[in-house]
């Protein structure tokens, strides 16, 4: 099953979810990533390094040529894009964690990113949940290098 960049696709049940092991990956929209939005990210974790919040500076001292987003913030907004790309009708699903991150290429402030989610695994749990362990690469729009790799996982109940 493919999804474009405009459609939310939608689960609910386990077996629907495990129909999309070996699927092509799940694509979100774009997402851009402003000044505005790594200064809030920077407030909220007091993450205050100058190559995120001192366009100024990180453009004449940076050896990325400008801002750069906190890789962190890259991590944290896997869920949303997943949210954006992916419904699933449960009584509660929880985020359960990741495997094998990797920031691949920095996120110049001003980017566009999008994520790209594949199913790995469908496993049974407790209390008659399932465990997904998504393959998520997040891109840059106009670069050929993913910006961040990891293995997420969550959980779902129907």
């Amino acid at each position: 099953m493919k999804a474009s960049a405009a459609t939310i696709v939608a689960f609910d049940n386990a077996e629907a979810l495990r129909a999309l092991i070996g699927a092509q990956p799940l694509v979100s929209e774009w997402l851009s990533v402003d000044q505005d939005r790594v200064n809030r990210f920077a407030e909220a974790t007091g993450d205050h390094q100058w190559i995120h919040i001192d366009p100024e500076r990180a453009t004449l001292e940076s050896p990325f040529g400008g801002p750069v987003a906190h890789g962190f913030l890259t991590l944290s907004l896997i869920p949303a894009l997943l949210g954006e790309t992916v419904r699933i009708e449960q009584r509660m699903g929880v985020n359960y964690g990741l495997n094998r991150v990797r920031f691949i290429s920095p996120v110049p402030v001003g980017s566009s990113l999008r994520g790209k989610f594949a199913v790995e695994s469908v496993t049974d749990v407790e209390n008659g949940g399932v465990q997904l362990a998504w393959n998520v690469t997040l891109e840059r729009q106009g670069s050929a290098r993913p910006v961040c790799v990891a293995e997420f996982i969550t959980r779902h109940y129907f």
